[in-house]
Parts: C-alpha cells; sequence; structure tokens
C-alpha cells in the first residue's frame, strides 16, 4: 500500500485528523527544525519555529491548494518567514557576552577539530546577512535546488545565484582570515 501524499494529508488534516498531522510532522518536522536552527543559530528557538510551523498547518490546512505548489516548499517559505520574523525581532549581541560553550569530557583529537571547524563554519554562517545565510541555508543544508529556493525567497533564480555567490565569498573571506589571524597566533605566540 503506497504512503499517502502530502497532499492527501494536508486534505484529511483540514478534516481534523490528527494522525496525518502527525504523518506530516514525522516527514517534515527534521528538515524544519534544521532550517530554523541553521538560521537561528538557536536549538530551542528553532524548535519553536518548527511548532509554528506545524500549528499553521493544523489551522490553515483548509486554505490549502494542491497543485499551487509543493506542500514541502510551502513549509519552507513558512519557516523562513518565521525565522526572518525572529531575527529581526532579536536584538544585536555583543559577541564579547555570548558565553563560551561548557565543554563536556575531552573528545579525542580528530573530534574535537571536527566540533571547533564545525563551530567555526556555524559562526560565519550566522554573520552572514539574513537572505545570504537563508538561500545557503536552503541550497546547501536543505538540499533543495536554486528553483526551489527562488520560490521559497520570492526571487528570481538569478537572484539566488547571486545571494548564493556573495555568500560564498564572504564565508570563504571569513574562514580564511580567521585560519590566517590562528596561524598567527600559532607563530608569534601571542
Amino acid at each position: 500500500m503506497d504512503a499517502p501524499s502530502d497532499d492527501e494529508l494536508v486534505a484529511a488534516v483540514a478534516r481534523g485528523d490528527e494522525a496525518a498531522c502527525r504523518r506530516l510532522m514525522e516527514r517534515h518536522l527534521p528538515r524544519m527544525v534544521a532550517l530554523a536552527r541553521r538560521m537561528l543559530g538557536n536549538q530551542a528557538d528553532a524548535e519553536d519555529v518548527a511548532q509554528e510551523v506545524f500549528l499553521r498547518v493544523w489551522t490553515h490546512a483548509e486554505r490549502w491548494q494542491p497543485g499551487r505548489a509543493q506542500f514541502g516548499t510551502w513549509l519552507h517559505r513558512v519557516a523562513t518567514n518565521l525565522c526572518l520574523d525572529r531575527l529581526r525581532k532579536r536584538r544585536p549581541e555583543n559577541i564579547d557576552d555570548i558565553p563560551e560553550p561548557a565543554s563536556s569530557d575531552p573528545q579525542p583529537d580528530e573530534n574535537l577539530e571536527r566540533r571547533e571547524l564545525a563551530e567555526r563554519v556555524e559562526a560565519a554562517l550566522q554573520a552572514l546577512p539574513e537572505r545570504q545565510r537563508l538561500a545557503v541555508v536552503l541550497s546547501h543544508y536543505q538540499g533543495l535546488s536554486n528553483i526551489e529556493a527562488a520560490e521559497i525567497l520570492e526571487v528570481s533564480v538569478e537572484a539566488v545565484e547571486s545571494l548564493l555567490g556573495r555568500a560564498r565569498r564572504q564565508l570563504r573571506d571569513t574562514l580564511a582570515t580567521e585560519r590566517d589571524d590562528v596561524a598567527r597566533i600559532m607563530r608569534t605566540g601571542a
């Protein structure tokens, strides 16, 4: 027996079928949390956004029009808007006020290096302007095509490609500068 499509499940949700809503969540929740975490840099906020996304699925399912867009694209658009709203409401943080992450048990050197690299990449990603960060998250982390990302961002494919190009240059420059700073510190001991 074939699994019901997203459109069939949304139609069932519109009729009040909680099990259909759970199935949609099982299919799409991890991607919504991942998108929000990459955009917001915070797991708790990401989970809040994902919860709000599925609350909107539940409350607006009767408005869903199959064939107008893919359900997954609509979910990404809702999550994107919620993330952008949260980012706009945040006050700028002073990087010096952010506490260093608490260290757990010592990890082998290889795992430590990977984690540190992931943290540097995450910090560089968070430093990007919102639209560039969103383009990178949709394209690289969510695995969407430029066409899908353009639909979610409500821009042309060329605009997505431009955002991605600028973001990649900024990431490359940020991470290269950091690498040069670390090398200088290691050489001079300062």
